[in-house]
Formats: structure tokens, sequence, C-alpha cells
């Protein structure tokens, strides 16, 4: 069999691997990516974002384990800040789900932001697709923390969950600034904390005034103690019921059209980044071009794009 067979058939050696060419962009990766792509569509993609310190990873851990009772096949992709010195995964959130790794329904793998904005690379939603086409019943996506620039979390995932702790403070204010309205699902986790009806409620209130942004779905509160398992069953039981109303409400083809739009924009973003490189003479000539005043930034870039048509950015002629 060759790569792209090995990873449908679910090996846990080739999907690594596969995720290892396309970090490195290894020759032909695209190619295969286009297979998988193709292949794929099965699979429940499950964004899990929140302030650090929230227990995302231990969450995140028991609901894979939930799965695996039930017989679900997982892949966990633990998006980590980039390492400073490599730009590599720093990969804590791997060690923290060890306990896991024997199982061979389960996939694990830490990937790095490698400075994306909104805390996703395309690498992420690439290996997303490697895991879809390899048969994963659920993917989860856990991304590095929380703020304005997270909400990317919805370019890859079709459902959301928002993960908040008790005590949180100033936190409940970032959920409130850019979070809110992406979340399918609240989670109060760590609820067998003090504080937590009061957590509880400040949740319930702020999805009241933010009410009828998510069409007919009741966006719910689920309290979980990810470190007993308490509640988890649960959210398992929620994330379910939003795919089901997904589905029949046609919401599911509106976000799966939303991703696939995303990942558009994002290559052609990236194969015209390529174009305008230092070191590609068409690029040079244009910097020496605008340093020296005898052009313009915005005709040079657009004679890097090979644009012939009217100029039309900034109401250029």
């Amino acid at each position: 069999m060759n790569r792209v067979e090995r990873v449908r058939a679910g090996e846990t050696a080739a999907i690594a691997r596969m995720i290892s060419r396309i970090e490195r962009r290894s020759d032909g990766v695209a190619d295969e990516l286009a297979e998988l792509h193709r292949a794929g569509g099965h699979a429940h993609i499950i964004g899990v974002t929140g302030a650090a310190g929230s227990g995302k990873s231990t969450l995140v851990a028991e609901l894979t384990a939930h799965y695996r009772r039930a017989g679900r096949t997982v892949g966990v992709l633990a998006v980590d800040p980039s390492s400073v010195f490599t730009g590599g995964a720093i990969l804590g959130d791997r060690i923290r789900m060890s306990a896991l790794s024997g199982d061979t329904g389960v996939f694990i793998r830490s990937i790095a932001t490698r400075g994306a904005l909104g805390g996703l690379s395309r690498a992420t939603l690439d290996a997303i697709t490697v895991l879809d086409a390899a048969g994963k019943d659920v993917v989860v996506l856990e991304t590095v923390g929380v703020g304005q620039a997270e909400v990317d979390v919805i370019s890859a995932a079709q459902t959301v969950a928002v993960v908040s702790v008790p005590g949180m403070g100033d936190d409940v204010q970032a959920i409130k600034a850019g979070l809110l309205e992406i979340a399918d699902v609240h989670v109060l986790n760590k609820a067998d904390r003090d504080g937590a009806q009061k957590a509880y409620a400040e949740l319930r209130d702020m999805l009241r005034l933010g009410r009828g942004s998510q069409g007919d779905w009741e966006v719910p509160i689920q309290r979980t103690v990810a470190a007993t398992g308490e509640g988890v069953e649960e959210l398992a039981g929620r994330f379910d019921a939003h795919r089901g109303w997904m589905s029949r409400s046609g919401e599911l083809d509106r976000r799966l059209k939303r991703t696939a739009a995303t990942r558009i924009r994002w290559m052609a973003e990236e194969i015209v980044l390529d174009r305008l490189r230092a070191g590609q003479p068409e690029f040079d000539r244009e910097v020496d071009r605008v340093a020296e005043l005898t052009t313009d930034p915005l005709h040079a870039a657009r004679r890097l794009l090979g644009e012939s048509a009217q100029l039309d950015v900034m109401g250029a002629s």
C-alpha cells in the first residue's frame, strides 16, 4: 500500500508520518492531501478552547476516554504555542494525555501554531483532513487559550466548546469580548469549586443577552469536573445533540462551506506570500523601484501578482 492507503486504513504510524510530511511541506504531500480530502467528510470535529488553567487537557482526555468506551475512534490535535527556539510544538498536552497513548483507537498529536493568527496554522487544518480520512469518528481540536484571535477555531470545528472555571475574574470579560458568540456549548469546568453557582449564573445571564445569535440552537451550559469525569458523559451528549441539530437544520452544510472558503483563502494567501519573498528577482526589482520612489507599493504589488485589470484597491486607477 502507498502512504495514502495506509492512512485510510487507519495505521497509526502512517498517520503520524503524513502529519510530519505536512509540517515539513514535503514533496508530493499536496497531491496526497488532495486524495485524503476526497476520502473525508465523516468525522465530527469538535473545537475546545478556554482560558489557561481551565482544565482543557484533562477534559479532552476524559472526553476521549468516554468516546472510546462507547466504541468510537478519536483523533486529538493539541495546538501548542510554537517553541521560540525550534518553531515546534512544546508538547505539554501530549504529556498530560499520555495515559491514552497505548490505545490504538486514539491518535494524539501536538501541532505548533508557528505564529499563525488565531492560533491555527495551515498544518492544523491539514491534520484534521488526515484524521478524518483515516476514519476517526471524532476529531477534537484543543486550542492554545482564549482571546479575540482564538475565534479562528470556528474555521476548523463544526462544534465549538468554550471552557471556563469558577473564579476566573477578568476572563469573563474576555468571553464577553470575543468568544460568547462562537460557543455552541459552554463548559463550566471544576464545577465543584466555591463560586461555581455564581459563575453559572454569570454565564447564563450572558447567554440570555446574546440569545438569537445561534438561530434556534439553545446554547447549553454543561457543568463538569474533569478530574473525576463528572459531567463528561453529559457533555458528549450535548455535542451529539448539536451535530444532530446541524444536520437537521442545514447548519452543518453551511459550516462545511465556511471551512472550505477559509481554507481556500488561506491557501491563496500562502501562495501569494511565497511569491512575494526577498531573493526572488521580480520582487527585489520592485522593492528597489519603490525605495527609489519610481513607483508606489500598490502598483508594484499589482505587477507582481500579474494583474492587468484596472486597479481597484483604495480607489486607485
